[in-house]
């Protein structure tokens, strides 16, 4: 091979490792975090993981994709560890299906139907489509996902020819296959396959290259058995850095996944070597073809998904052995189940990132609504212990706001599709809006301590008038969280014309509560008390419309809310009106 020719090799190396790559991210794009969710709910029985890795593998076209998946549910606690063996299992076997798509490639023969098997005879087309879809679909749309797929896979097969047709010449090179013999070696030949895998970080893409080099006609099967179950060994790579940080869990699925495809690879091995000596297989010494490689691949991981599979308990056993666990966690340290789940290593899929936020953010909101009802109830029976756990929800809530926030800035630097955008505005823009809520909850917590260390107490009509604002708000804060919780954009707009009524019932009371200072009913310690709570609760209605207006800019398309509702909606909707006088002969003051 020349200079040139080795060029050729390395430009069709490129081109296939890129192809896969966006391959890989097309799929993952298309799928929109429904196969990480399907993992999750549907892991309980240990065959029904190993279909579900084996499935999920094959779409995604990568194992460590999938195992890395696996490691962070473990390490944020949604899944246990005997759920995550038979996923990692069936990985295994799911990876294999990419090597049968090359092998396509190695098919010849002058047949009509063969040759439009070849990818030299499809790939063309499916570039094309795949252009066009990329060209005319909007960014993070299914059309350009889809465009990303058929070019990934265009480009892949081209580089595969590239590849094939570069190492052709090498057959007849006797340094190339002097090379050769010395992998032959299973013990060279293990560690050759294994340090390639872990340099490229991907199985599929390793066995991808060894079968362009089986085109040449150089490569037997003495020399590419032995590699085979070196990449099998080197795909571990990436779970195991993926489990540096990781909680003590997470590291040991990690090593569950080496001790897998290590025991499995010993075993195959030693069955294979040892009848060999007696039996003398003779194909060893034949050209493996890329149809072989394939078939040896999925062999391997078959068989040691079929052996280790009773043995799953074991390979945890042996997990927490190598991983020890010093100390527990006690419950009042342990971080909140949501926030645990937000873990780092799936901004990869940000679809699936973002569903778990929503969830965390929907946790966040009923501990909102929590902490606001009881300190309104604390208004009506002071409590110290309820004081108390309005404080802690508070802390709770802060500590929510600032994870999520975190997290949700870092899925903002991710490619997102439209639907995934819009949530990801809506929760960016109602964590703030919680956590001040939760703020106000400890304003009116404050309210009812000085007026219970001061003595004080609102007059009759004061304590009637607090009553109905309390209920409007009471209902304006079900209504809000229950429209965030559903995504309901539609009824999002029904919060508007309540946070008005709420304004101006809180308007009244104020001038009220002037007169009844003017004609001395009413103390000064208590009037100035009385106007705290009232600024509270007209707060959080605030922030109740803020939420609803983050949900209607979805379906409007507004880029500023509060111009847009006051306006149009407040100023000349018919709707805003009717349903705003509606609700203030609901909420009249006594």
């Amino acid at each position: 091979m020349d200079i040139f020719g080795f060029l050729t090799m390395i430009g069709g190396l490129a081109l296939f490792l890129y192809g896969m790559h966006t391959m890989g991210d097309g799929l993952v794009m298309l799928s929109g975090g429904k196969l990480e969710r399907i993992l999750e709910k549907l892991t309980n029985k240990r065959i029904m993981a190993v279909l579900l890795g084996a499935f999920v593998t094959a779409v995604i076209q990568s194992s460590s994709a999938t195992t890395v998946m696996v490691v962070g549910f473990v390490n944020s606690g949604i899944m246990k560890l005997t759920q995550a063996v038979g996923i990692i299992m069936g990985a295994n076997i799911g990876t294999t299906i990419t090597a049968w798509i090359l092998s396509l490639s190695g098919l010849s023969g002058d047949n009509i139907f063969v040759s439009l098997l070849k990818p030299s005879a499809f790939s063309p087309v499916l570039a094309m489509i795949g252009i066009v879809c990329i060209m005319t679909g909007n960014e993070g749309t299914k059309k350009k996902n889809l465009g990303n797929i058929l070019l990934g896979f265009a480009i892949l097969m081209f580089g595969m020819d590239t590849m094939s047709g570069a190492v052709a010449p090498l057959k007849d090179n006797e340094a190339f296959t002097g090379i050769l013999t010395a992998f032959s070696n299973p013990l060279f030949g293990l560690l050759a396959g294994a340090l390639l895998t872990a340099v490229i970080q991907s199985s599929s893409a390793s066995v991808g290259i060894l079968q362009a080099l089986c085109m040449s006609g150089a490569v037997n099967y003495s020399v590419a058995l032995p590699i085979i179950m070196g990449q099998n060994i080197g795909t571990c790579v990436t779970a195991l850095i993926s489990a540096v940080g990781a909680s003590k869990n997470g590291k040991r699925a990690a090593f569950i996944h080496l001790y897998f495809n290590l025991i499995g690879t010993l075993l195959f091995m030693a069955t294979f070597y040892i009848l060999n000596a007696f039996l003398k297989f003779s194909f060893t010494e034949e050209a493996a073809g890329a149809a072989g490689i394939a078939f040896v691949h999925s062999l391997f991981n078959i068989c040691s998904a079929v052996v280790l599979f009773p043995f799953a308990g074991n390979l945890v056993d042996l997990a927490k052995v190598t991983v020890r666990s010093k100390k527990t966690v006690t419950e009042e340290n342990a971080k909140p189940e949501e926030l645990a789940a937000l873990d780092e290593r799936f901004l990869e899929t940000p679809s699936y990132a973002l569903k778990l936020c929503k969830k965390a953010v929907t946790k966040m909101a009923e501990l909102t609504k929590n902490a606001i009802f009881l300190a309104t109830d604390v208004q009506k029976d002071y409590s110290s212990e309820k004081i108390a756990e309005v404080e802690r929800l508070e802390q709770l809530v802060d500590e929510y706001e600032d994870s999520v926030g975190s997290y949700l800035v870092k899925i903002a630097g991710r490619d997102l599709g439209s639907k995934d955008s819009h949530l990801l505005t809506v929760l960016l823009h109602s964590i703030s809006d919680f956590e001040r809520i939760s703020d106000h909850a400890i304003n009116i917590t404050e309210v009812a301590q000085k007026m219970n260390e001061q003595g004080l107490e609102f007059t009759n009509d004061g304590k009637s008038e607090l009553l109905s604002l309390e209920g409007a708000v009471y209902d304006i804060i079900q209504m809000t969280f229950k429209v965030f919780e559903d995504e309901d954009t539609k009824n999002a707009v029904n919060v508007v014309p309540l946070e008005q009524v709420i304004d101006d019932l809180v308007s009244e009371m104020k001038q009220r509560h002037i007169l009844r200072l003017r004609k001395g009913e009413c103390s000064m310690e208590a009037g100035i008390l009385l106007e705290d709570l009232l600024t509270n609760y007209e707060r959080v209605s605030d922030h109740c419309s803020n939420i609803a207006a983050a949900l209607i800019e979805i379906q409007t398309g507004e880029l500023d809310m509060h111009q847009y509702l006051d306006v149009k909606v407040k100023g000349s909707d018919p709707y805003f009106r009717e349903e705003y006088l509606r609700l203030k002969n609901i909420y009249i003051l006594p």
